[in-house]
């Protein structure tokens, strides 16, 4: 269904037909341009924010720079006030103007924009909350990245969930995405893990878990190598062959591998994870990282210290680094360059972001700073997307290791605090998956509930809690918006959205709250897509679950005489849960239906 506001003048940026709210905007700053030549309409649209407490939108008007006092400013606009579609009333406050939407159209404009790209979208999927701004441009994004043989550690979990959600806002804005994960697959551990094999090494357990035994493997043989020079000796030795390409070397590694990789994709499906393409160091080829020392020497900037080569970044303050150690062979920063150079050749993308700890910044600005200085026109393309530490990750018994103890501590914490209503667990088809899910959940939204840049103390009972802003109350929240459809059968199929009246939700604040809420998502998503936060989301995601939660009481469906309200309460339930499941599904949850 259309919308039966109006036509309104266009401003560039904006885009009515997926976020109705900038044809409120644009009504509003009309109003103000008109009222205050010689201001553009553009120049006021850029005025309009989000008011606090209630207002629907604010203008500060100083920040026009237009000649006058904010009080004779504010009575030219509010003099020639008349309601219309748009505005029912202007509040002059100080330097303020303060602007209340008409709420009956405000509320039937968001819910049949929702309800049409939602069910009606041309796409075929939902799209209430995408937008095209990233049409026709390629992003390739890098996230994950474990070492094999090494522990997940918490650090990649971090990567793997900011690199998920980045993924999906990408998507969300337009782009074409490629996401990669790097392994760290190469280098002098896989010598190590080779000399420990032959001692500690065994198929079958190796075919079980790949990720466990050789990471394992690689702990016993470390160990040795403390009390036995040799040992290191030896790795170093079968590293060399690796990297001179001995097939004899090779053919354990490339096993080695394929398992984890295996294992992997397992893991990261249950974090509703995906890559379209496992890649790693292993792939990077010799040629370039030759051609990147030769060009850096021709600069001048190579020093050589024992053998090994440095490259010279201390005019741009950022030190020395290693490109080659004295052996000849090579190290990651190397190895990165020329993956970089291999990648744009292969998917001469528009952007390519890296989703790397903070404890990287280094590393990453040499890395970029090395490409720059060979010349790459590209280089200015690549982006450091970074993050800050997760302190006090440990299972109930001890440090965690693995991504899966992770996930199957999380699980079996919730599974214990369902058995605790034993009517509902029972009502549950399957509790080792919500649990799980909800699990994971909690995982993530603490996750991504503040800023990545800050470190963060990770807490057990506050990340599995019903009580506050944590995911489990997500998860709750959306399982009871579903319920609603399921509790009112009567009033099912709803009629089509031109035959539901919704003026009765008018003169409720709480229906209004929700409503503009809702209206304000395509808004949160190309906040997201500026900052590259998931936080804002998680904050979206809370502040309309908390507006439901508080008109359960007044909004009431079952039980409601007048078909008309019922039927016009449940299509905003129904909207609000769409709205709320696309942003869980933006941060890479799955919501839940029964729980």
């Amino acid at each position: 269904m259309t919308s039966s506001l109006p036509s309104l003048p266009y401003v560039p940026g904006t885009d009515a037909s997926s976020c109705i709210l900038d044809a409120f905007r644009i009504a509003i700053a009309k109003r103000v341009s008109d009222a205050l030549p010689p201001l553009t309409l553009e120049q006021a649209y850029v005025g309009v924010d989000y008011g606090k407490k209630g207002v629907d939108f604010t203008v500060a008007l100083p920040r026009f720079r237009l000649p006058g006092k904010p009080d004779e400013l504010a009575a030219k606009v509010v003099s020639s006030f008349q309601p219309d579609d748009f505005v029912a009333s202007i509040t002059h406050d100080k330097q303020f103007l303060h602007f209340q939407l008409n709420n009956a159209n405000l509320i039937r404009e968001v819910l049949n924009q929702i309800h049409t790209l939602t069910y009606e979208s041309p796409t075929g999927k939902p799209s209430y909350g995408t937008n095209t701004s990233g049409a026709g441009k390629k992003v390739v994004i890098e996230f994950s990245s474990p070492n094999i043989a090494k522990s997940f550690h918490v650090g990649h979990l971090r990567s793997t969930i900011i690199g998920a959600f980045l993924v999906n806002l990408y998507k969300a804005c337009g782009w074409d995405v490629i996401s990669l994960n790097y392994l760290g697959d190469w280098g002098t551990q896989f010598g190590m893990i080779a000399v420990g094999f032959e001692k500690y090494g065994s198929q079958e357990e190796l075919q079980k878990d790949a990720i466990k035994h050789l990471y394992d493997v690689y702990v016993k043989v470390s160990r040795d190598a403390e009390s036995d020079p040799n040992v290191k000796a030896e790795a170093a030795q079968f590293f060399k062959r690796m990297e001179d390409g001995d097939e004899s070397a090779l053919v354990n590694w490339r096993q080695w591998r394929e398992l984890s990789v295996k294992k992997y994709i397992e893991e990261y499906d249950r974090l509703n994870v995906s890559f379209d393409r496992y890649t790693g160091e292993s792939e990077v080829g010799r040629e370039w990282q030759d051609k990147a020392l030769e060009q850096l020497d021709q600069l001048g900037l190579i020093t050589d210290v024992n053998g090994a080569k440095l490259v010279d970044l201390e005019k741009w303050k950022m030190g020395k680094a290693v490109l080659r150690k004295a052996d000849g062979t090579s190290i990651y920063l190397t190895r990165d360059i020329a993956g970089a150079i291999e990648r744009y050749e292969r998917y001469q993308f528009d952007k390519m972001i890296y989703v790397v700890a903070s404890q990287q910044d280094l590393h990453l600005s040499q890395f970029f700073k090395i490409l720059q200085l060979m010349g790459f026109p590209w280089a200015n393309r690549l982006e450091h997307v970074n993050y800050g530490l997760v302190l006090g990750m440990s299972t109930r018994k001890g440090t965690a290791v693995f991504l899966d103890q992770i996930i199957r501590e999380a699980s079996s914490v919730m599974h214990e605090q369902m058995r605790r209503n034993e009517d509902k667990y029972n009502a549950i088809e399957d509790p080792e998956m919500v649990s799980q899910e909800v699990g994971i959940t909690g995982i993530k939204i603490q996750d991504m509930a503040a800023k990545r840049i800050n470190n963060y103390t990770f807490n057990w009972d506050r990340m599995l809690s019903f009580e506050g802003d944590t995911g489990p109350y997500l998860q709750y929240a959306h399982v009871r918006l579903t319920s609603m459809e399921r509790k009112n059968p009567e009033l099912l199929p709803l009629p089509p959205p031109s035959q539901i009246d919704t003026s009765s939700l008018a003169d409720s604040t709480h229906a209004r709250d929700i409503a503009i809420l809702l209206g304000s998502y395509p808004d949160v998503v190309k906040t997201a897509m500026k900052t590259q936060e998931p936080s804002g989301v998680v904050t979206f995601a809370f502040r309309l679950s908390h507006a439901i939660s508080s008109a359960w009481e007044t909004l009431v469906v079952k039980g409601e005489k007048d078909l008309d309200k019922a039927r016009a309460r449940l299509w905003l339930y129904i909207c609000a849960r769409d709205v709320l499941g696309a942003a869980m599904r933006l941060l890479s949850i799955r919501p839940l239906e029964r729980m």
